[in-house]
């Protein structure tokens, strides 16, 4: 077998490929910084046309043939679920019925590297004459023979043209296909969405109703939703002036009990302390006669809790990062109003064993 010039190719080289991709990883992270440092006030003119768009109740309409087309139909789900109507066009199919899609309250995102895609210029001239808002994304200027350069027949047609500034796609030479300009079209989408959210005042609670199914889903649900053991009703709370002895006969008197005991001040009802169930082991090897102590001598006090307001993902957090497995939840003024066991999340899936 030969290479491409007609030589044999070079053998297998495992430190000679992780040069490769680690060039790769480089040259499209630093088309990103460069991306990120050349972002104006064209910038802001998008968002502009995209909240415009959203408030008034039309949709983003993203169009791109080949890899921008795919890209785009990336931008156009992150615009929706975040709370911008969006859908991506086939810039071929428009032309045979989809322009039928296209309102006057609708804006448009053409996508194209060159600028000069043939199918994506002509459907953003149809509309530009119909009078829609249009915003490109282009690599840049179209160089001429004589060392100058000229916009693209797509800036020229578009309300707001952003460049991407990518002069060199990672792994050129030897390889022409889109790397760099693909990766810095899908984030410089990612920052109009985001952008365009944070200008509406996108909620984590406007995400999680768009968001119900699957992980991100549960992620996003308020943590009182998945709490099993409730105050009041299957965890009781002890006054911790209890002996440890007495602490344990009354949760046992509620039946399948929690995995630790919370502990309150008996003047104000507050958290003050938990008591867990290796606690409890640790106590009896030490010596079983500590069962007649006070508990709060030998509780952790001020244990770390969740407010009734928190997110699931807030009790996730908590647990990869302090490694607690019971979770107090306590309301407003300090009192415990459940406990998040990590088997919860465990059997969600959102922490693993």
């Amino acid at each position: 077998m030969t290479d491409r010039a007609g030589s044999a190719p070079k053998p297998f080289d495992p430190a000679r490929e992780l040069r490769f991709a680690r060039d790769v990883l480089r040259a499209e992270s630093e088309a990103l910084f460069r991306l990120a440092d050349s972002l104006g006030g064209e910038f802001h003119r998008a968002v502009d046309l995209i909240v415009r768009c959203a408030d008034s109740g039309g949709t983003v309409l993203v169009t791109g043939l080949g890899k921008s087309g795919l890209v785009g139909g990336k931008i156009a789900a992150t615009l929706s679920s975040l709370g911008v109507p969006s859908h991506p066009v086939h810039p071929s199919e428009a032309a045979h019925g989809d322009l039928g899609r296209f309102r006057p309250t609708d804006t448009v995102l053409c996508i194209s590297f060159s600028g000069e895609t043939d199918e994506v210029v002509n459907l953003a001239s149809i509309l530009r004459q119909d009078g829609l808002p249009i915003i490109s994304i282009t690599g840049g200027p179209v160089a001429e023979p004589d060392g100058g350069d000229r916009k693209s027949g797509l800036e020229r047609l578009a309300t707001v043209a952003l460049r991407l500034g990518i002069d060199k796609e990672a792994g050129a030479p030897d390889f022409v296909a889109p790397t760099c300009s693909t990766t810095a079209t899908m984030a410089l989408g990612d920052a109009l969405a985001l952008a365009a959210a944070r200008r509406r005042h996108f909620t984590d609670a406007d995400f999680a109703r768009r968001h119900p199914g699957g992980s991100l889903g549960d992620l996003l649900r308020p943590i009182m939703e998945v709490v099993r053991f409730v105050a009041g009703r299957n965890m009781p709370v002890v006054a911790h002036d209890s002996t440890v002895d007495a602490a344990l006969r009354r949760v046992a008197e509620a039946g399948r009990r929690p995995g630790a005991l919370i502990l309150v001040d008996p003047g104000t009802g507050r958290l003050s302390g938990i008591f867990t169930d290796a606690d409890l082991r640790r106590l009896i090897l030490r010596d079983p006669r500590e069962l007649d102590r006070p508990v709060e001598q030998v509780m952790t006090r001020q244990p770390r809790a969740l407010p009734d307001t928190a997110l699931v993902r807030d009790a996730v957090r908590m647990i990869r990062e302090n490694r607690q497995d019971e979770i107090p939840v306590v309301d407003s003024a300090g009192r415990p109003v459940g406990l998040l066991d990590v088997q919860d999340l465990i059997a969600m899936r959102l922490v693993k064993d």
